[in-house]
């Protein structure tokens, strides 16, 4: 089986021009986890006037049923950290970023700096007693310094793992990977961190979402991330387009994934109401046009 983590109340957010209520927010997660969502992405502690669509994080939490599922609270730096330990998310996910030029303009870091604070915040974590992991960002390409050279992406992924990361994420951040390279990438970090698991987060931006799942899982990804509607994208990555729709991914896996397809096709389209946005998955586009 392969373990999803729904990514769309966080990733798929913090692009969309519609900010959403705390209540929309807290729908949209108890709808993911009814067509079955079970580790999610819900929050980013990330300053408002920087990422205005992650606000109210604290109160998102507080309002989350304790056990309806995992629930990710993603930081950048310490600060967030800390602000993460506060609230009773079960896992802390940080990013560091495998380019300098990206990195300083996505957190004012860095790559080594990036991982430094990586370091850091996973040692809080574990002094906290909650779990915690890391994901690379730009490990394929970088808006600004073009593709990323896998030397650089697979010692990070050994320095993370290191440290104590429960997992070794790798990001498409701009959708520019091919399967091939997506394949080759991941086997590479897979051989390198094993026994840990390796996840894939992937944004869809040149079409190339599902088959690039697909050539993950094939190179030993367990985990792959997604948003429902195909939202998202990334406000300091230029041409980071929408995220990988579960619901397309649910379709390329059937039974490998365990999830309500047909839930998920009715939470994209309430979702795109609710962000007042016409782009929809390949699903919904089928399920639209009475083709699903």
């Amino acid at each position: 089986m392969i373990e999803l983590v729904e990514v769309s109340p966080r990733d798929g957010l913090q692009n969309e021009p519609t900010i959403l209520p705390v209540d929309t927010k807290v729908a949209l997660i108890e709808r993911a986890i009814a067509a079955g969502a079970r580790r999610l992405e819900v929050v980013s502690f990330v300053r408002p006037d920087a990422v205005p669509q992650m606000a109210g994080a604290e109160e998102v939490v507080a309002r989350l049923r304790p056990g309806a599922a995992r629930y990710i609270g993603l930081v950048l730096n310490k600060r967030g950290a800390l602000r993460a330990l506060e609230t009773n998310v079960d896992e802390i996910g940080f990013v560091c970023i495998a380019s300098d030029t990206f990195g300083m303009r996505n957190q004012r870091q860095t790559s080594e700096q990036s991982l430094a604070e990586a370091r850091d915040v996973l040692s809080l974590a574990r002094s906290e007693k909650r779990d915690a992991q890391a994901m690379i960002a730009a490990a394929w390409g970088c808006p600004f310094e073009g593709p990323t050279p896998q030397d650089r992406v697979v010692a990070m992924a050994s320095a993370l793992a290191e440290a104590g990361s429960l997992e070794i994420g790798l990001a498409d951040t701009i959708g520019i990977a091919r399967p091939s390279e997506v394949e080759a990438l991941t086997r590479r970090v897979k051989e390198a961190v094993a026994p840990l698991p390796v996840r894939v987060h992937l944004h869809d931006t040149r079409g190339m979402g599902v088959a690039n799942a697909l050539a993950a899982i094939r190179a030993g990804a367990s985990t792959i991330d997604a948003a429902i509607g195909g939202t998202g994208g990334c406000p300091f990555a230029p041409g980071a387009a929408g995220n990988l729709a579960t619901e397309d991914l649910a379709y390329a896996l059937g039974a490998d994934l365990e999830v309500d397809l047909d839930a998920l096709i009715d939470t994209a389209i309430w979702l795109n109401g609710e962000l007042s946005r016409d782009r929809v998955s390949a699903l919904v586009r089928a399920h639209t046009s009475g083709g699903c």
